[in-house]
């Protein structure tokens, strides 16, 4: 399979088709057989000399609705098998008769046949962001192109410039024709416009170094955190605390653009929990209409648990609330705020924010024992806690007094579950 390189543009006119055919000419210089299978330079003058020395497939021209169409001859380029092939405008939408009905997809079969192609896209192309460029631009876009296909590239290459910059380009006609400039000027090509496309990009592209930096870590086994992007865990106890945990998390991210909050629950292995579920769902709302992710993490030792999810995500803080438990409680250890705090090293920070639950008991969340148990329950768990021995003991005297001690303790033992089971733990005892 050939490999897809990709010049991503912040905005039309950015320079990506240029950029494009400047990588052609340096991968010819080097004797690579490239050629250029479609390119579209628009009338653009810098353009058009770049594609002079380039060697180009012609095109299939196609007939709809009596007008002829010029479209990309995929036949044509497999049949003369480059190693490199350029391809412009990687959303354009193939007239109907093509050989497919989007462009990607003739990539695709490009990439299939082993050769290496060389591509162009504006951000506002990609699928997921074609609400979001409409709300900004007011401009519907018709031509997009699915994101995994993009994110699928070898390489991505960000081609970017300054609004003030790009307008200027505009304005010097190296973009579009003189009579079209003014309302280019005046719509889309707004400086507001330009700056919110610009950070899509930017965010977009983020995202994808990310993957790449979390894949090396992966593979050379790197277990440090390497501080290239501000990434927050909030650790969860399944208290109502954890909701101005997530809060303050998020305000902390919001204060250095592109942060992320990463909230995680620490389950024992055994299954046993003092932790609400109807609290961590509430909780799991929170943190995702924040933008943030939920994550839930099986461990014994919650620490070292919280630590390991910490730094296999590369975080570079951690929030944690003061501890629930009362002073007299810390004589049984530290606690997990300071042990996190010891064991975290210098390349974590951990964040102990103060709540309105602090120093009140760990328990304080959690409902009474026997706040489930219904008025009945609770009356027939009494009444074979108190009257059952009894009974159980005549019986065993007058019907059965042979049984053995071993028979004699399992009946008793018996007796104390189904105490338990209908009253709770004080009729048991």
């Amino acid at each position: 399979r050939g490999k897809l390189r990709i010049y991503l543009g912040a905005a039309p006119g950015v320079g990506k088709t240029y950029a494009m055919l400047s990588e052609a000419h340096r991968r010819v210089e080097r004797g690579t057989d490239c050629v250029v299978a479609l390119v579209e330079h628009h009338g653009r003058p810098r353009t058009e000399v770049m594609l002079r020395g380039l060697e180009q497939v012609g095109r299939r021209e196609l007939v709809y609705r009596g007008a002829v169409f010029a479209e990309m001859d995929v036949e044509a380029v497999l049949r003369r098998a480059p190693a490199v092939a350029l391809v412009d405008e990687l959303a354009h939408t193939n007239v109907p008769g093509s050989r497919h009905a989007k462009r990607w997809q003739d990539v695709e079969e490009l990439l299939a046949a082993g050769i290496d192609v060389v591509s162009t896209v504006n951000i506002q192309h990609l699928e997921s962001l074609g609400d979001v460029v409409e709300s900004i631009t007011g401009v519907r876009q018709r031509e997009t192109v699915p994101d995994e296909v993009v994110r699928r590239a070898d390489q991505i290459e960000l081609v970017d410039m300054s609004p003030q910059a790009l307008r200027r380009r505009m304005a010097h006609g190296n973009i579009y024709t003189a009579d079209k400039v003014d309302a280019a000027l005046s719509n889309y090509f707004r400086p507001g416009n330009l700056t919110a496309l610009r950070e899509l990009a930017l965010l977009w592209v983020a995202d994808r170094v990310d993957e790449y930096l979390q894949q090396y870590r992966g593979e050379h086994g790197i277990r440090s955190t390497w501080q290239a992007r501000e990434r927050i865990v909030v650790g969860l106890t399944g208290g109502p605390e954890g909701r101005t945990l997530i809060r303050r998390a998020a305000r902390m991210a919001a204060k250095g653009s592109g942060g992320e909050v990463m909230a995680v629950y620490i389950a024992r292995s055994d299954g046993l929990t003092a932790a609400s579920p109807k609290e961590l769902a509430v909780q799991r709302t929170l943190v995702e209409d924040l933008g943030g992710s939920f994550h839930q993490v099986i461990g014994d030792d919650i620490p070292a648990a919280l630590l390991e999810f910490a730094r296999g995500v590369n975080a570079t803080q951690i929030v944690l609330g003061v501890s629930r438990r009362k002073a007299w409680q810390y004589v049984f250890g530290p606690g997990v705020g300071a042990t996190v705090a010891r064991e975290s090293g210098p390349d974590l920070d951990v964040h102990l924010v103060t709540h309105d639950r602090m120093g009140k008991g760990t328990d304080l969340s959690r409902p009474p024992r026997t706040a489930r148990l219904g008025r009945n329950r609770r009356v027939c768990g009494w009444l074979i806690g108190m009257a059952g021995p009894v009974l159980l003991s005549l019986l065993l005297r007058g019907v059965a007094p042979g049984l053995g001690l071993a028979n004699d303790m399992l009946l008793f033992l018996t007796l104390t579950v189904a105490a338990a089971l209908l009253g709770g733990m004080l009729p048991a005892l």
